[in-house]
């Protein structure tokens, strides 16, 4: 059987178990002369201390952690306490508690609250004040003289919500414990796959140019896969989560270095909303595929990433042959958007900028700057 996050709660109700007997038993001595049936008294104080053996080990061995168990112990307290009639005198009934005390009658309070939450613990100590007024003819409102009902409900809560915390806690710990070990499997086959088949393609992606002519070809098939299969790695690691809704830019970013895309990134991690983050990063990628289609076969790209704490800025910079002067409108007029949509339309989206700097010769350079409480309203576009 899986080990119940509850088992501590369990035992130490055992211990309160216990302790309630004992306590049982001094009241039994000492009331005892003055019940009506003192032999039926002792009679159903053994099936009281029988019952509560049975508990103990059903609750401690764990076969008896189950809600019949629980509505079978809660039922024997009831019948006992209203047994308390045929012991004993009406006169007795009115000046004492129930012949089974009510500190022993709580145990079916505390495991309701232990197995089921702290409802179903304070419903169970409902039914115990209940059946204690069922005997006695009257409900007691004054708490100052008997306060039966606050400590059944007190009990039922506080209980309940150790348990509910404790169970909690233990699926939390499970869960990050998991996440743990397929991260660790993840970034193991990562570096396998870094150390053979992406090297490799690297190298005859950068020596396939050195030599040209007809092997220039596999060379940029090499390097397509090289960058696919990069892709395919960063994104079976993921990024790593800094919170509820956001992601780590930089662990996005990875997902594009290769043999021509050289990347500068912080140490540590650089939270961005989930949303924001991943259309930066495809803002980013839209600027590579255009080194890759216009600066040329030779021109490489450098990616740097900056947390300036109230925004976030990524530099794309490529030494190819840049852009002449009213290139980028003549595209809008011919219909291509490419850039207007998928780099500036995407900041602009997101409360950010998207500056270019470029020159005929002199490369291109995209700085994409996004605030850091972008996106929080869902843009702006």
């Amino acid at each position: 059987m899986q080990q119940d996050p509850a088992t501590p709660l369990w035992r130490a109700a055992q211990g309160f178990r216990l302790l309630s007997c004992v306590y049982a038993l001094y009241f039994q001595v000492a009331v005892n002369d003055d019940l009506d049936r003192r032999v039926a008294g002792w009679v159903l104080f053994a099936a009281l201390i029988s019952w509560s053996a049975a508990c103990a080990v059903a609750y401690l061995r764990g076969f008896g952690r189950r809600p019949a168990w629980v509505g079978a112990e809660l039922a024997v307290v009831v019948a006992l306490v209203l047994s308390t009639e045929f012991v004993a005198s009406d006169q007795w009934v009115a000046d004492n508690q129930s012949w089974p005390t009510t500190l022993w009658a709580t145990n079916a309070t505390i495991s309701a609250a232990i197995l089921l939450g702290p409802l179903s613990g304070m419903a169970a100590g409902v039914v115990v004040v209940v059946a204690n007024a069922v005997l006695k003819g009257y409900v007691s409102v004054n708490l100052g003289r008997n306060a039966t009902a606050v400590i059944e409900l007190a009990v039922g809560l506080a209980v309940g919500m150790a348990a509910l915390t404790a169970r909690r806690a233990h699926a939390e710990l499970e869960q990050a414990v998991r996440l743990a070990a397929a991260v660790e499997e993840r970034e193991r086959l990562s570096r396998e796959v870094h150390d053979g088949a992406i090297q490799v393609l690297a190298l005859v992606a950068r020596r396939g140019r050195e030599i040209g002519g007809a092997t220039a070809e596999l060379a940029e098939l090499a390097g397509e896969q090289e960058r696919a299969l990069r892709r395919l790695v960063s994104a079976g690691s993921g990024p790593a989560p800094t919170g509820d809704a956001s992601v780590d830019v930089a662990g996005l970013l990875r997902s594009h270095e290769s043999d021509r895309v050289f990347l500068s990134l912080p140490a540590t991690p650089v939270p961005l909303d989930a949303a924001v983050a991943s259309e930066l990063n495809a803002a980013v990628a839209n600027a590579l595929d255009n080194v890759v289609a216009h600066a040329g076969a030779d021109a490489r790209a450098f990616v740097l990433l900056e947390d300036l704490e109230d925004a976030v800025v990524v530099s794309v910079r490529d030494d190819g042959v840049g852009i002449a002067d009213g290139r980028l409108n003549q595209a809008v007029d011919e219909g291509r958007m490419g850039i207007a949509k998928s780099i500036v339309g995407r900041l602009d989206w997101m409360g950010g900028t998207a500056r270019l700097v470029t020159a005929p010769g002199e490369g291109t350079e995209w700085e994409l700057t996004v605030p850091r409480k972008a996106g929080s309203d869902g843009g702006r576009g």
